[in-house]
């Protein structure tokens, strides 16, 4: 179907933000530019918007000739966003800047009436680790205006949130009779070559670790330490590794929506890793706070470490090794116990060859492009605010598999490509 042809298709894209993920999602769009229109990319740093219009222009990622601009603009400014969308009349927004921002870009949506995308819960910069429900602390009170707008929102759309949503769903629409446990496994086996580093913005990063972790289990809330509860997890092609219980976005929105199971989420980290984070916090470096150094200086410690670490953009060409995200859900299936582990492997080189990213950035970038290729066609332009596995996850894993992560499934009957 040509989409011109048809009034309800959307059009043009608007990509908020300029990082790592920012270009994924950028040379990922451009490669189907014939369904998703004008891509437009806006920032703060026009400059970096730039670069990453040059880098797609260097791949030949454009599959078609069309509009590609870089702008800048100040995404916690709701009439800046909403002025924009105005201007390169873009009819789906994908939010992939800072966390700080959700809000103010979703508001834009909504006033002018177009698709909203994020990978993330907003976080408010003054406050760290808030008390769950997260969502329902800030994107869900949003969610009347979305229906009454007929504004399509969906939140937590990259890998996870997003993929990991869409699998834990599928589970229970294909696998399972009932669903007792979602434990979400992520493992980067890959290596940077730095001494030390974060593989996303590590503001962020610092900030989701330093607070309580929080799981869904036994019908409540759990609340532990970082790095209290560890466990080897033996995992495809990257083998035995250790991962942590961690508190992290999706668990929020699977706890709502599967309220009788058990939902975990679990990160891999070394102990190098560990060590560092221990002393940059028990010396009061990863603090929000602002101090004043004896030269009457106010900093805030956690942007100085910030500063001084690489820019996580910046790893992308010495990366090695793979990665495995995937969902273990167990439950029952004809009276008796039953599990499925669905996952997925992707390589850090294979991702910065073909769009100068490191892998963890790709994996978290190719996900909102497949939702605007839905959204876009109206497959999921649904006119209301959702989180992944409120959707049908079959014709997103269906795109994922064809646009460069394929889902794969072990289970009773082994190991294979998932595929419908």
């Amino acid at each position: 179907m040509d989409m011109e042809d048809d009034g309800r298709m959307k059009r043009n894209l608007l990509i908020i933000g300029a990082g790592g993920v920012a270009q994924v999602v950028a040379h990922k769009a451009a490669q189907h530019n014939d369904r998703l229109g004008d891509i437009h990319i806006a920032s703060r740093s026009i400059a970096k918007c730039e670069r990453i219009v040059e880098s797609i222009h260097a791949k030949g990622s454009l599959k078609v000739a069309g509009v590609l601009q870089a702008h800048a603009v100040d995404a916690m400014d709701t009439d800046a966003v909403a002025a924009l969308i105005g201007a390169t009349g873009c009819q789906i927004v994908i939010n992939v800047g800072s966390a700080f921002v959700n809000m103010t870009v979703l508001e834009a949506c909504i006033q002018t009436g177009v698709a909203y995308m994020d990978t993330a819960i907003h976080e408010d910069p003054a406050k760290v680790c808030e008390t769950p429900p997260w969502y329902g602390n800030y994107e869900w009170q949003r969610r009347d205006r979305c229906a009454q707008a007929g504004v399509t929102a969906v939140l937590g759309i990259g890998f996870d949130p997003g993929v990991v949503n869409a699998w834990a769903r599928l589970a229970a629409d294909e696998y399972l009779d009932t669903v007792e446990s979602i434990d979400i496994v992520d493992i980067n086996a890959g290596s940077h070559g730095h001494w030390f580093a974060t593989n996303f913005d590590p503001e962020i990063n610092f900030r989701e670790f330093t607070g309580t972790v929080y799981s869904w289990q036994s019908g409540a809330w759990q609340e532990n330490t970082m790095f209290e509860i560890g466990r080897d997890w033996d995992l495809p092609v990257v083998g035995v590794q250790k991962a942590y219980l961690t508190g992290h976005d999706e668990v929020h929105s699977l706890a709502a929506n599967f309220p009788k199971a058990d939902v975990r989420f679990w990160m891999g980290f070394g102990d190098h890793y560990i060590n560092v984070f221990t002393v940059l916090k028990n010396l009061g470096l990863l603090s929000e706070k602002p101090v004043r150094t004896a030269e009457g200086l106010e900093v805030v410690p956690l942007k100085v470490v910030k500063a001084v670490l690489p820019d996580p953009a910046s790893l992308a060409p010495t990366y090695t090794g793979k990665t495995c995200i995937g969902d273990l859900i167990k439950g029952t299936k004809d009276g008796q116990p039953a599990e499925v582990f669905l996952y997925n492997i992707a390589d850090h080189a294979e991702a910065y060859a073909e769009v100068g990213s490191q892998g963890i950035s790709y994996t978290a970038g190719v996900p909102p492009v497949a939702a605007a290729l839905l959204i876009a066609d109206g497959t999921w332009d649904v006119g209301r605010m959702v989180n992944v596995e409120e959707l049908d996850p079959k014709p997103f894993l269906n795109i994922l598999n064809d646009i460069g992560l394929p889902s794969r499934i072990r289970d009773a009957a082994g190991d294979r490509a998932l595929t419908f």
